[in-house]
């Protein structure tokens, strides 16, 4: 079992930057690839960036590429979501998730472990 909570969140003027946080417990995160999804109101919850369980292959949405870097600390036991150049459309709850899967993926059924949710509103 492991247990992920989100970072604060908040609201973030259109071209600004944010840091996402997820921290663990239970289990070591190293076991488990890990990933960032996002639900927007109206839409379907949708991926936005994996990371290999030593963090060496990583994978982003087409939506996000170049602006969000994902990285993680094992040793921390910490997952990271840098959001650069932010716009309002990637305004959502974002969640971090685990998944046992060997090589990281982007099927969000494929994650079993998820956080609560942390709200980005991206608005001047």
């Amino acid at each position: 079992q492991v247990q992920l909570v989100e970072s604060v969140g908040g609201l973030v003027q259109p071209g600004g930057s944010l840091r996402l946080s997820c921290a663990a417990s239970g289990r070591a995160l190293s076991n488990y690839a890990l990933g960032w999804l996002r639900h927007a109101p109206g839409k379907e919850r949708e991926f936005a960036a994996a990371i290999s369980r030593r963090g060496s292959s990583t994978s982003y949405a087409d939506s996000v590429k170049g602006r969000f870097t994902i990285s993680r600390d094992n040793a921390k036991n910490t997952v990271y979501l840098q959001m650069n150049s932010l716009k309002p459309e990637d305004t959502a709850v974002y969640y971090c998730a685990a998944t046992s899967s060997a090589v990281i993926t982007t099927n969000s059924g494929q994650y079993v472990y998820w956080g609560q949710g942390t709200q980005v509103t991206v608005s001047s």
